[in-house]
């Protein structure tokens, strides 16, 4: 009966450790959603305001040249702008699943080594 005890004691720690854990995850998971929506908001808001600038120096433009590099100048950039935020936003979501699952490493090496412990050989004694 003791080593029922044991179980159900460990059983109901385990399950307070993973509620924890998911509300940990949860908070973090909120924040780095968060992070990506305003880090979006402000790459299309920067994009829009980029656009809007590239088309009246176009209507500006005296010449079909002149036209000309207006348009390639603000493709180069906004190509380049567009690879920066993409890396940037590729680097906060590995980020963000990367703290939103941490809560739940040390839980999960902890089952690991109880499985492997209950599946070893037991020794004659």
């Amino acid at each position: 009966m003791v080593s029922t005890m044991f179980s159900l004691d460990e059983a109901n720690r385990f399950g307070k450790d993973a509620m924890d854990n998911m509300l940990k995850s949860y908070s973090s998971m909120t924040q780095g959603l968060q992070t990506l929506t305003s880090e979006a908001t402000d790459y299309s808001k920067k994009a829009y305001e980029d656009s809007t600038a590239a088309v009246e120096k176009l209507y500006s433009a005296k010449s079909l040249d002149k036209a000309f590099e207006i348009q390639s100048s603000y493709a180069k950039s906004a190509y380049e702008d567009f690879i920066a935020q993409a890396t940037k936003m590729s680097e906060l979501y590995v980020d963000f699943m990367r703290t939103a699952y941490k809560p739940f490493e040390a839980q999960a090496e902890k089952a690991v080594e109880s499985a492997a412990k209950e599946s070893a050989p037991k020794k004659a004694a």
